[in-house]
């Protein structure tokens, strides 16, 4: 598998290969080769075995928004997968909008400035951490000064710690990355990004080369914070309308629980070493 191959052929590749057969009752067992044959997607999506080739080694790259569906079917994609694929078989975003610098919007930072018990922060489709309130710069402290959450989750050891279920946060990243990635493949921060990725670490290259498609939502996580212990967070991932790619996520612990009093120890302990309000982060 190449990159000139394109991403939209890359991508049905490797779902072909993670594709299970007896999902479409399908023989199973086992195969020459994981997943499904080339001839078995074509015809659970109705097309030619010539015409899906054709996809696979990238010598057409738009097929129609029909076929997209079907080829989704076909490959039993979840949704966020499935709206990769079309974004993928989609027109070329302009090359204007690509490397432009992102920020956090000033009345949705001052917005966060104003949640004392729930940690929030924002990130750009690269996960780029482009602004955190008090609270959410104390609990992601570990992070340093690196700023891109995926970098920060493979490239610094404290995240093994930091992250009770690191392989879980590992998977979920890198599909986060990828749903954001699939938006504009080309984008030169995109690609300079994995392109470091893949090489620093082999987690990430494996995990990569996948091409699982999963954005963030809401989801309960389990960190070990090296001033509070031992803290479960449940989270709300918000889009943000007015900047289309940015990430608002939100936590909050259950009330009166063990979690609610180590935020509150963390918020007590953030008060005692700065007056900053919401710390923005300018690439």
């Amino acid at each position: 598998m190449t990159a000139d191959m394109g991403p939209l052929a890359q991508f049905l590749r490797a779902r072909r290969a993670a594709a299970d057969p007896q999902v479409h009752g399908l023989p199973g067992g086992v195969r020459r080769t994981p997943g499904l044959r080339r001839e078995e997607v074509a015809m659970l999506a109705g097309v030619s075995t010539d015409y899906y080739i054709r996809l696979e080694q990238g010598r057409d790259r738009r097929p129609s928004p029909q076929v997209v569906d079907a080829l989704a079917g076909a490959l039993a994609l979840g949704e966020d997968a499935a709206a990769h694929l079309r974004t993928l078989a989609g027109p070329v975003p302009p090359r204007k909008a690509r490397g432009r610098r992102e920020y956090a919007h000033a009345s949705l930072v001052r917005l966060m400035d104003d949640w004392h018990t729930n940690p929030a922060l924002i990130f750009d489709r690269r996960l780029n951490q482009l602004a955190a309130n008090p609270l959410g710069e104390a609990l992601f402290d570990w992070m340093g000064e690196e700023t891109n959450l995926v970098t920060a989750v493979f490239l610094n050891p404290a995240a093994r710690t930091f992250y009770r279920d690191w392989p879980q946060i590992a998977e979920n990243c890198t599909a986060a990355l990828r749903a954001g990635a699939g938006a504009d493949p080309d984008d030169p921060a995109t690609i300079a990004l994995i392109g470091e990725l893949s090489l620093k670490s082999p987690d990430f290259a494996q995990l990569w080369a996948r091409h699982d498609v999963r954005n963030k939502v809401a989801e309960t996580k389990r960190f070990r914070h090296h001033l509070v212990g031992d803290v479960e967070l449940d989270y709300q991932t918000l889009t943000v309308n007015s900047s289309p790619g940015q990430q608002l996520v939100v936590y909050q612990a259950a009330p009166a629980s063990p979690a609610a009093d180590a935020l509150a120890l963390l918020g007590s302990h953030r008060l005692g070493t700065t007056t900053d309000s919401v710390k923005e982060h300018r690439p």
